[in-house]
C-alpha cells in the first residue's frame, strides 16, 4: 500500500474526508473544532496566542520576581496585590470608551500597551518601576477584557451562545500549553529561562495584536439621545447580579488554592493529585463546555444553570470536606469524583455567567457593562484565598460546607435578583 493509500485509508478510519482543503475545513467546521466565520477564526486564535503568553508568565511570575529580580515575596505579593487592585478601576471608563469608539481599536490598542509593560519588566530592578509596570499592565488587562466583551458579541453573531462557550474552550486549552511550557523553565530553574517567559508574553501580546488588527472594525451602536456616560452605574439590577456572580466566582480558586493545601495538609492523598486536579478540571472544561453552553441562551435559563451550578459546588465540596479521615486509595477516588462534580458546577456556572453578563447590557454600553461584570470577577479573586485559607483549610470540614451552603444560596437567589433586574431597568437600559 503507497503512502497516499495509508493516508486516506487513516483519515476514513477516522471519519476525516479524504478530499481536498475546502473538504476538511467543511468537517472541521462540523465537528465544532473551527468557527464557520473567518472573523470567528481571527478573534479565537487572537485568543489562543494570548492565553498562551498569559499562562506562562502566571505559573512563572512569582519565581521569576523573586529568583530573577531578586524581590522578597512580601513585596511580591504587595506588587501583584497592588497592581489588581488598581486594574480593577480601568474597566468601565475604557469599556466606555469601547462603545463609543469601536471595541476592536481599543482592544488592539491595550493589546500593546499589555505588551510594553510585560516587556519592561525585563529592563526594571527597582520595587517602584516593577510596580509601575504591573500597574500599568492590569490596567491594561482589566481595560481589554471590557473591550473584548462587545468584540466577541459583534463577532459571535447569532450563535454568540456556543461561540462564547467555544473560546472559553480554547482559552482553557492554551492554558494547558502554557502550563507544559512554563514547567520546563521552572525545571532549568535559570535566569534566561525565566527571561524567556516573560519576553515569549510580551511577544505573544504584539502577536494577538497583530492578529486582532485583521479583523474588520465594528461601528460603535449609537447610544439614545439622554443615555447617561455611567449608564452601568445606576442599574442596580445588572450591580446586584454582578454581586451575585463575584461572590460565586470564589469557586474559581478553589482547586487551585484550598484543594492543594487539603490535599498536603489535612488528607492521605498523595501529592502528585494536586497536579492530576489540574489536568481533570481543563479537560473537562476544554471537551465539555460547548456542551454545557447549549440551551443557555436567556436570563431565564442563564439563572437555571447558576442554581445548578450552585448545588453542583455543594456536593463536590461536601465530598472533599468527607476525604480528610480517609486512607490513601480512597482519598484519591473521592477527590477525583468530587474534581469532576465540581468542575461540572463551573460549566454551568460559566454558561449562566457569560449570558447574563451580555443579555443584561443594552447593545450601545455592552463595553462599560463588561468593565463593572469585571470588577466583580476581579473583586472575587482578591479575597477568595483569605476566604478560602479561614474556612476551608482553618475551619476544616464545616468550612467547606458552609461556604457551599452560600453558593447554593447563591444560585436559587440569582433567577430571582435576574427578573427583579428585567423588571426595574428604565427604556434606555432595555438589553440589545
Amino acid at each position: 500500500m503507497t503512502s497516499a493509500q495509508n493516508e486516506t485509508a487513516i483519515q476514513r478510519s477516522n471519519n476525516v474526508p479524504a478530499g481536498g482543503p475546502q473538504e476538511r475545513h467543511s468537517w472541521l467546521v462540523g465537528r465544532g473544532l473551527i468557527p464557520e466565520s473567518p472573523p470567528q477564526r481571527i478573534l479565537a486564535l487572537a485568543t489562543f496566542v494570548n492565553m498562551i503568553g498569559s499562562g506562562v508568565f502566571m505559573v512563572s511570575a512569582a519565581l521569576f520576581f523573586t529568583r530573577v529580580l531578586g524581590l522578597p515575596v512580601a513585596q511580591v505579593g504587595l506588587g501583584m496585590g497592588i497592581a489588581a487592585g488598581v486594574g480593577m478601576f480601568a474597566g468601565v471608563p475604557v469599556g466606555h470608551l469601547a462603545d463609543r469608539r469601536g471595541p476592536r481599536e481599543v482592544y488592539l490598542l491595550m493589546l500593546v500597551i499589555q505588551g510594553i509593560a510585560m516587556a519592561a519588566l525585563v529592563f526594571v530592578h527597582s520595587f517602584w518601576l516593577i510596580l509601575v509596570a504591573l500597574c500599568v499592565g492590569e490596567l491594561a488587562r482589566s481595560a481589554g477584557g471590557a473591550a473584548r466583551g462587545p468584540l466577541v458579541r459583534g463577532v459571535g453573531g447569532a450563535d454568540l451562545t456556543r461561540y462564547r462557550a467555544y473560546l472559553r474552550s480554547v482559552a482553557n486549552l492554551a492554558g494547558s500549553c502554557a502550563a507544559v511550557a512554563a514547567g520546563f523553565a521552572v525545571q532549568l530553574d535559570t535566569r534566561p529561562a525565566y527571561l524567556i517567559l516573560v519576553l515569549g508574553n510580551a511577544l505573544s501580546f504584539a502577536a494577538s495584536a497583530a492578529i486582532i488588527a485583521t479583523l474588520p472594525s465594528l461601528p460603535p451602536v449609537p447610544a439614545p439621545p439622554k443615555a447617561s456616560r455611567w449608564a452601568v452605574l445606576k442599574d442596580r439590577g445588572y450591580v446586584a447580579v454582578t454581586a451575585l456572580d463575584a461572590v460565586m466566582s470564589v469557586h474559581h480558586q478553589v482547586l487551585l488554592f484550598a484543594l492543594p493545601l487539603w490535599i498536603v495538609g489535612h488528607t492521605s492523598a498523595p501529592r502528585w493529585l494536586i497536579g492530576m486536579a489540574a489536568l481533570i478540571n481543563t479537560a473537562v472544561v476544554v471537551l465539555l463546555q460547548v456542551r454545557a453552553s447549549r440551551g443557555v441562551d436567556d436570563t431565564v435559563t442563564a439563572g437555571r444553570a447558576m442554581r445548578r451550578s450552585g448545588l453542583a459546588f455543594l456536593v463536590g465540596m461536601a465530598a472533599i470536606a468527607a476525604t480528610a479521615g480517609l486512607p490513601g486509595w480512597a482519598a484519591v477516588i473521592v477527590i477525583v469524583v468530587s474534581i469532576f462534580i465540581h468542575t461540572v458546577g463551573e460549566l454551568w456556572h460559566t454558561a449562566g455567567s457569560l449570558e447574563l453578563r451580555f443579555s443584561l447590557a443594552p447593545a450601545h454600553a455592552q463595553g462599560q457593562y463588561m468593565g463593572l461584570f469585571g470588577v466583580g470577577t476581579g473583586l472575587a479573586n482578591v479575597v477568595a484565598p483569605s476566604v478560602l485559607a479561614l474556612l476551608c483549610i482553618s475551619w476544616g470540614a464545616p468550612g467547606w460546607l458552609l461556604l457551599g451552603g452560600v453558593f447554593v444560596v447563591v444560585g436559587l437567589v440569582t433567577p430571582i435578583v435576574v427578573r427583579w433586574a428585567e423588571r426595574t431597568r428604565s427604556p434606555m437600559e432595555q438589553p440589545a
